[in-house]
């Protein structure tokens, strides 16, 4: 089963980000390759829910990090091959019948630039050919795991009987018209989808080496990821990895608290730690590091979440329609595939206080009733964790704190065990002094 996730939990994890913003994918995006790159970027999209498949892509990451070894391809060698391997317009096809009128004239139609695009894919292709092969020995050498096989696939394709003769021509940057003209026919035609296949199992291990390259320099922690059937999550010291000064946070959750209710005044840190976490699990579920101390976690399904929910306009949705309408979708998906993980920032905000309390109650009871998934639901209504305290044993009730110093506030952004009762918003709005400025009272500014 595929991990199931939208578009709306893509964006609040800023996972590609939007125009001028920094993004997670921009974070290990070091490859060398556009072809790399979209590997990359379907790994994003398409997170893995079987421990096993996990445990692989991390066994392969992983390796890089204690192993130096020269990724030998360059851009520039990937570009050509690319280019020339992806036209095959028979009409451009190197002939030995240079000599007749039609091919003369077509010669002087497509002039010198139609020849240097199939130069520079032949040479590339040989380079292609001759690099791996010094390049498989070294990761052989080195005892590579090759935990999904493309290492072993990469050398049944280097050694196939019809082009042994590659090694001829290492280091060649001149060929002779025969010679373009036999070897532009078995690359571009002839052997086109074994040279195709071999770039895409070269896209993964440039993506492998450049996910272990940030792992390495930001230090990053690969995480152990559980069967499905366990419920668990352990993190320490996890944060934000698009922040400049992030603070780390410790969280636990099992089978007997599988919901966290989260409680906090404006500004203290919730929607920031609801999108920590978030990104932490997304990028497990991918077998990538995670910006923390240590992770452990069962693997689920699919995750959804709603931190920045934007209003409908085009439907004629309020905030709180849409509001509705998102938690509508979250729990058919918790009915049609089950071990989910559901993240709710400021549950039904786009309504009044009562209503609010009620629709929020009424949902975390519910939610709490699927023990297979994992929940964490942040509200201001705090008075709903008093309800819920009767009626659900399954819940851990945590908050931000806020410290009051000179009458300001202060964050210290870590996790505290309870239900807070701060609410500052009154106190910020004093302080900036905002009644006095519609009142025209106040002129320091």
């Amino acid at each position: 089963m595929s991990f199931r996730t939208d578009k709306q939990t893509l964006e609040d994890l800023m996972l590609f980000g939007r125009s001028n913003s920094r993004s997670v994918f921009e974070i290990f995006n070091h490859t060398h390759s556009r072809g790399a790159m979209r590997v990359m970027g379907d790994m994003f999209r398409n997170p893995l829910s079987d421990d096993r498949a996990i445990r692989r892509r991390v066994e392969n990451i992983s390796f890089f990090t204690s192993h130096t070894i020269d990724f030998p391809f360059t851009g520039e060698m990937f570009d050509a091959l690319e280019f020339y391997l992806n036209n095959v317009d028979r009409r451009t096809q190197l002939s030995k019948d240079q000599n007749n009128m039609s091919q003369k004239l077509r010669n002087i139609l497509r002039g010198d630039v139609e020849f240097a695009w199939i130069h520079n894919g032949i040479i590339a292709s040989l380079n292609l050919l001759n690099h791996l092969d010094a390049f498989l020995g070294e990761l052989r050498k080195h005892h590579y795991p090759d935990a999904d096989n493309r290492c072993e696939e990469l050398a049944k394709l280097l050694a196939f009987e019809e082009w042994k003769w590659y090694k001829e021509y290492k280091g060649k940057k001149k060929l002779t018209q025969d010679q373009s003209i036999e070897l532009d026919r078995a690359f571009r035609f002839q052997y086109r989808d074994k040279l195709s296949r071999m770039l895409e199992h070269i896209f993964f291990i440039d993506v492998y080496m450049s996910v272990a390259s940030v792992a390495v320099e930001r230090k990053y922690v690969f995480p152990e990821a559980c069967p499905a059937e366990d419920i668990c999550l352990k993190l320490k010291g996890v944060y934000h990895p698009l922040l400049d000064k992030p603070v780390g946070n410790d969280l636990e959750m099992d089978k007997e608290t599988n919901v966290i209710f989260l409680t906090g005044a404006n500004m203290a840190g919730k929607s920031t730690m609801m999108k920590t976490l978030s990104i932490a699990l997304f990028l497990a579920h991918m077998g990538f590091p995670v910006p923390a101390q240590y992770m452990k976690f069962s693997v689920r399904n699919g995750m959804f979440t709603t931190i920045n929910l934007p209003d409908n306009l085009n439907r004629g949705y309020s905030h709180f329609y849409t509001e509705v309408m998102r938690v509508k979708k979250v729990g058919e998906n918790l009915h049609n595939t089950g071990r989910l993980i559901v993240l709710f920032d400021e549950l039904f905000r786009g309504t009044n206080v009562k209503d609010a309390y009620d629709a929020t109650l009424a949902v975390v009871q519910a939610f709490a009733k699927n023990r297979d998934s994992l929940f964490i639901i942040s509200t201001h209504i705090t008075e709903v964790g008093e309800a819920l305290k009767g009626v659900c044993k399954n819940i851990r009730y945590l908050y931000m704190p806020t410290r009051m110093e000179n009458m300001k506030p202060v964050y210290p952004y870590k996790l505290t065990e309870g239900i807070t009762t701060d609410r500052h918003g009154l106190v910020i709005v004093n302080n900036e002094h905002i009644v006095e400025i519609i009142k025209g009272e106040y002129h320091d500014f």
